[in-house]
């Protein structure tokens, strides 16, 4: 890891309307628009879904390390999150975000150990943790019949 602090710059260019593009050095644009709850077409990524889908993102990035770290070997994970928009004192911001975490294990794998692990990974998200709605986290840990390599 590169000592901190570290920067993230993206560019969104856009017209009176129509599509916006996000632009960051070294990524494919991003075409992106408002969502359909806001008078969007729905068939682009939003500011509303990119901020859910880095909790996500950012839980499975942070597991990996965490796994690692802790020697825990697994197969996969996937994260369904729902993020809850609502006003609040006059102001629209993420009341919440809901996590249903699925993570295959082998059979070598304690579930309760494995479930530490992702809750661990879950308080050490730099995204939930940046964010003012609450982070409550939904996990099922499945074990698989075959063991597998450890991951990272």
């Amino acid at each position: 890891m590169q000592p901190l602090p570290h920067r993230y710059t993206v560019t969104a260019v856009g017209e009176a309307s129509g599509e916006i593009e996000m632009i960051a050095a070294r990524l494919a644009t991003l075409p992106a628009a408002a969502p359909q709850e806001f008078g969007g077409p729905g068939d682009r990524w939003s500011p509303e879904t990119l901020l859910v889908g880095a909790v996500g993102d950012c839980l499975i990035l942070t597991f990996r390390g965490v796994a690692a770290a802790s020697r825990l070997p697994w197969s996969s994970l996937s994260c369904r999150v729902t993020g809850t928009l609502d006003r609040v004192d006059r102001a629209m911001q993420f009341t919440g975000f809901e996590v249903e975490a699925r993570l295959e294990v082998p059979s070598s794998v304690d579930p309760g150990r494995a479930r530490l692990v992702l809750e661990k990974a879950e308080q050490n998200c730099l995204i939930s943790n940046s964010v003012k709605g609450r982070t409550h986290l939904l996990v099922e840990v499945v074990v698989t019949a075959v063991s597998t390599p450890l991951s990272a």
